[in-house]
């Protein structure tokens, strides 16, 4: 959810007649309107078993996978009284234990042939989804099936599952500085009688109150056939998979007891503004916004919504970006329009800009320009731009089966019609200036919006407390009969082996040189229209002076600010008329810039797009801007344990060679940096002797290889072409456990880190191979030990970044700050463990199709093959190695991945980094890690390459 600003006083609406006119980019690009965009709709097969069951078909033979997921219709809104995030508690519970599957048996069923699943819930459904291997599907309904009609709800997994989703509630709800604002806050000022006035999530209250009795009743009265859609989509034939379900579902009865899922409260429009103040203590500036109800998803005006709140939000050549972020009041200003089934809600939230230092100006201009939508009509060029914006990004979404499978998965659970995702874009393509201006009068009244600030202090409910009393909501039926229980091993039935795998082409690339030697790469990816190309240039952060970290980085980032024919209001509006995004940023290693865009207009966006790279020339006034924006995220981000914990591990492993420096810069650094500062990068590093492009989507080769000539072909430069520094990484640095002390934190990050391989020794896919074990994703042993069965922590993995020269090697995990020390006791001891016992042969192969089948999901976007590529680019290393990744891991014997494990996962060359309130966990910490150094948040240098200790 976006959040902007909101006027707080009667004064700020009486003034916003008075408010002077803000300039219109759009106008300035009418002589250019672009085509209108459209959406080649969703194919898809229905049909409903006689249980009431569901299914939706998607066929698409592109594709090597299938996915399946279950849509029930059971959300947040159903959670029964006094038992809040319960429908969120039981999407975890459900996922984890079955009649024939033991705890967490379907991540090693999915991850181990190269699949991937998750879980989600929201206020109108929880879905369980797969993507596999095409294979795989008998597996997977299987799965279905048991999940269905054979779950297991013992103690067992109703504790772990209860302590995972405190964690989670400490993840995103305590630590990050608007968590409480976003998950607290708004929903308890934006629903007066809805259930959907309490957080999704739960509380802690809520969550402790709550007994396994409870589950098993919220089961019985909701889940079955009857309440659940089943889509599968991606490889198959189709009469095999009707004969599948009909085995699979057919048998399972509907609800014994069933409990209408139906809710049949609806808001009462209000008649009297409300305004509410709210605190937390990690809060680094002050947000301020308003809230109005709007209608259910399925209601008439929602497309006219959508577009209203694309023209007052979407991208830089918006009303909100323009007056308020543009004029150095905020540092982040938008709207946001949500939809779910019974009821909407429009919010308007700004973040203060440190500059500001009264409010009032901020609230008569966010009042005046929500005003405007009410009192005049929006401009034909704006009204183009919105929709080509939304349906654009419908076609991203759109690119592979799995995207559209969730497509129409949403547009069913909040409207009930699948066909509402296709109906949904006809809507917005026929909406007019008058719908817009019709839609802010009808729903954005001055007199029925609730205003909101959020800034630094205590967290106290009161303060923020709906004056309407909080209704009281359903009470289930209690839980009959008695749980099942997993059956013995030798009495489960086995899940289904694997089918007859489809024979599927992988994309293929094609080189080609333009006129003047840039290389170009070239690969069609699927058939949807949506393309993009990636430009790649040296000299990332690594070739930063330290003092001026964060240089390489805005460089990239503010390159659309204006190059001296096109200012930045005109590449902005030029490219949001065209569907189109552009946008870079640097890496260690160097800068990557990318456009992604609808074929139909990728030339025209591609000449805005060449003459950014090749021009760019950071007015004045606009690098000032954006610069102070990027201190004011800096400071946001220092208050998130997590992205801090980040930040101090550059210069903690790297010290001060190249790689020390933290991309995104350092509060002093960022002050020092000049306009002619980002000059002389791109001048130096962005340079055609160096570049190398990338070309992918629903764009044939000859189509891109075109197109890249017309944009780059005839350029040339007089400059020496650069290089990028040698060995980066520096000499060796020694391990350290630093702690630095966030007395507020709600929740703390933990981090271990040491060097690993580069790409292209002989170590580095042994090393793959050995750190899927310990850390691949949710069946990796960090995630099995860490929360799985401790309940420490939402999630815990390790990954090898991408680096040239001495990639760096780390695990990380946020917990409560009172079990700190047993999570880095727990992740040290797997590090061990890695090294010292022998790998098994079979559990090997089975984390190479996890890793294989990951990587060959990657590529089947347009993003994701050109990110693919750009990395080896990056690295260095043949293109051609796109598709040798699972070649390279067959070849990893056992007794290499040991040895690699041994040498890299050595705990005593490792690096612990602990960002949270250091006085809940530093004796316990000590016990484990003697040379502990302790900083105080406020007093930390992330400038000074030793991040040196302040404490003891």
């Amino acid at each position: 959810m976006k959040f902007h600003l909101f006027a707080t006083s009667a004064v700020a609406l009486a003034l916003c007649a008075s408010q002077p006119a803000l300039a219109d980019h759009h106008e300035e690009a009418a002589a250019e309107a672009a085509p209108a965009l459209t959406a080649p709709e969703i194919e898809f097969t229905e049909w409903t078993l006689d249980n009431g069951l569901r299914v939706i078909a998607i066929e698409d033979d592109t594709t090597a996978t299938v996915t399946t997921s279950l849509w029930y219709e059971v959300g947040s809104k159903l959670d029964p009284e006094g038992r809040s995030g319960f429908a969120h508690l039981f999407e975890h519970i459900l996922s984890r234990k079955t009649l024939n599957m033991p705890y967490n048996m379907i991540n090693g069923l999915t991850a181990d042939v190269g699949g991937t699943r998750n879980a989600s819930n929201g206020t109108d459904r929880t879905n369980y989804y797969e993507t596999v291997p095409a294979e795989y599907l008998e597996t997977m309904l299987w799965t279905h099936r048991e999940r269905m009609a054979f779950p297991v709800v013992d103690d067992d997994v109703f504790e772990t599952e209860r302590a995972v989703v405190k964690e989670e509630y400490r993840t995103r709800v305590l630590a990050p500085p608007y968590g409480l604002l976003s998950r607290v806050v708004l929903p308890e000022v934006a629903y007066d009688d809805l259930p959907h006035r309490r957080p999704g999530i739960g509380s802690m209250d809520d969550l402790d109150a709550a007994t396994l009795d409870d589950a098993r009743a919220f089961h019985q009265a909701y889940y079955g056939p009857d309440t659940a859609t089943l889509i599968v989509a991606g490889n198959f034939e189709m009469d095999n998979l009707r004969a599948l379900v009909d085995q699979y579902f057919a048998d399972i009865p509907p609800r014994a007891n069933p409990v209408d899922v139906t809710i049949t409260i609806r808001e009462d429009r209000r008649t009297e503004p409300r305004s509410v103040t709210a605190s937390a203590p990690n809060v680094p500036l002050p947000l301020y916004g308003t809230l109005w109800q709007l209608p259910g998803a399925d209601h008439p005006d929602t497309a006219a919504l959508e577009v209203l709140e694309a023209i007052m939000s979407g991208g830089e050549n918006s009303r909100f970006y323009t007056a308020l972020v543009e004029s150095g009041l905020t540092v982040q200003a938008g709207a946001s329009a949500g939809f779910t089934e019974e009821a909407g809600q429009f919010s308007t939230t700004a973040v203060l800009s440190p500059a500001v230092d009264d409010p009032q100006a901020v609230l008569d201009t966010m009042t005046a320009e929500t005003a405007r939508m009410r009192d005049e009509l929006v401009t034909s060029a704006e009204l183009a731009e919105a929709k080509n914006e939304l349906i654009s990004s419908a076609l991203r979404r759109r690119e592979t089966a799995r995207g559209r499978a969730f497509e129409l998965g949403e547009a069913l659970v909040s409207t009930g019609d699948p066909r509402a995702a296709d109906r949904r874009l006809a809507a917005i393509a026929a909406v007019t200036a008058e719908d817009v201006q019709r839609v802010a009068r009808e729903w954005l009244d001055p007199q029925a919006r609730v205003d909101v600030s959020y800034t630094r202090g205590e967290f106290d409910p009161s303060t923020f407390a709906n004056p309407e009393p909080m209704p009281e909501f359903r009470t289930l039926p209690p839980a009959v009969g008695e749980p099942l229980a997993v059956l013995p091993e030798g009495e489960r039935m086995a899940p289904p082996g694997p089918g007859d795998a489809p024979e599927v082409s992988p994309p293929q690339f094609v080189t080609q040189e333009l006129s003047n030697g840039i290389t170009v790469i070239a690969a069609q990816t699927g058939e949807v229209p949506i393309a993009t190309m990636t430009v790649l240039f040296p000299g990332g952060s690594s070739s930063d002076p330290r003092a001026l970290s964060g240089t390489a980085n805005l460089a990239a980032d503010l390159a659309t600010r204006g190059t001296p024919t096109r200012s930045a209001s005109e590449i902005a509006a030029r490219m949001e008329s065209l569907g189109a995004g552009i946008g870079g940023s640097a890496r260690s290693d160097g800068t990557v810039y990318s456009l992604t865009a609808p074929v139909g207009n990728m030339a025209q966006a591609g000449e805005i797009f060449a003459d950014v790279i090749r021009n760019a020339d950071y007015p004045e006034e606009e690098f000032t801007r954006e610069r102070d924006r990027a201190l004011d995220a800096m400071r946001i981000a220092l208050n998130e344990p997590g992205s801090l914990a980040g930040m101090v591990m550059r210069p903690v492993v790297y010290g001060d060679a190249p790689y020390g420096s933290i991309t995104g810069g350092t509060p002093e650094s960022l002050a020092a940096i000049t306009r002619e500062d980002l000059l002389a990068h791109r001048e130096t590093w962005w340079h055609p002797g160096a570049m190398q492009i990338v070309v992918s989507g629903g764009i044939s080769p000859d189509e891109a290889f075109a197109l890249a000539e017309d944009m780059f072909g005839d350029w040339t430069v007089d400059a020496p072409v650069p290089a990028n520094p040698d060995s980066p990484a520096g000499p060796d640095t020694m391990a350290r456990t630093v702690v630095i002390d966030m007395p507020d934190a709600g929740q703390a990050a933990v981090l271990l880190a040491g060097r690993g391989p580069e790409r292209g020794t002989d170590d580095y896919f042994p090393l793959v191979l050995a750190n899927a074990v310990l850390g691949g994703g949710s069946s990796g042993r960090l995630f099995e030990e860490v929360r799985n069965n401790r309940g420490l922590s939402y999630g815990a993995y390790s990954g090898l970044g991408s680096l040239r020269d001495d990639p760096v090697l780390q695990a990380s995990s946020q917990t409560a700050n009172e079990t700190v020390d047993e999570v880095v006791d727990v992740m040290l001891t797997e590090f061990a463990r890695l090294g010292e016992e022998p790998f098994d042969e079979d559990l090997l192969a089975r984390r190479r199709l996890y890793l294989s089948g990951g990587y060959a999901r990657g590529l089947e976007t347009s993003s994701g093959f050109n990110g693919t590529v750009a990395d080896l680019l990056t690295l260095e290393i043949d293109p051609a190695e796109v598709a040798r990744y699972s070649e390279h891991l067959d070849a990893v014997t056992a007794a290499q991945a040991s040895e690699a494990a041994a040498t890299y996962f050595d705990p005593s060359e490792v690096t612990v980094v602990v960002v949270g309130n250091a006085s809940a966990f530093i004796e316990e910490l000590r016990a484990l890690r003697p040379n502990v150094e302790v900083i105080p948040a406020s007093e930390l240098d992330l400038f000074d390459p030793q991040v040196p200790a302040n404490g003891g």
